[in-house]
């Protein structure tokens, strides 16, 4: 598995784009940005998420992690909220995983406490082009 860290926002795309270049299997994690001096995660789900994610995606072959670091949804200036606005991500909670193809992300995600082992497993299988079978709603997007 290969990491990119989205620092800047406004080069998001372009990973992205780069990464569909050389992989089939891109993910994308929004996650809580690291405080300055502990590096830890302000997100308390993230930093539980965060080891599983890596460990789950990093068996994918050729797998690609984006990973996004956002700031609070209360820092009203962070150049993070545009995750929030953007109309194909609509970011609401932390952490959240979307597999990314040609046409964008994934219609599930997967968010906060669905990032178990388990979960994360499933999320793959649900997502993965490859397999051609339907993808069943996840327990999250039963509820929207």
């Amino acid at each position: 598995m290969r990491c990119i860290r989205v620092s800047d926002p406004d080069s998001f795309d372009g990973l992205v784009n780069g990464a569909l270049k050389a992989s089939s299997a891109v993910y994308v994690l929004f996650f809580g940005r690291e405080a300055p001096g502990t590096n830890k995660s302000w997100c308390s789900d993230c930093v539980i998420a965060d080891p599983l994610v890596r460990e789950e995606i990093g068996k994918v072959e050729n797998s690609i992690l984006l990973e996004v670091p956002v700031d609070r949804s209360t820092d009203q200036d962070s150049a993070t909220n545009t995750f929030r606005k953007r109309g194909d991500i609509r970011l609401t909670r932390i952490p959240t995983l979307l597999r990314w193809g040609k046409a964008g992300p994934s219609a599930i995600r997967l968010v906060e406490g669905e990032c178990t082992r388990a979960g994360i497993r499933r999320y793959i299988a649900l997502t993965d082009e490859s397999s051609g079978h339907a993808t069943p709603l996840l327990e999250s997007e039963e509820r929207a």
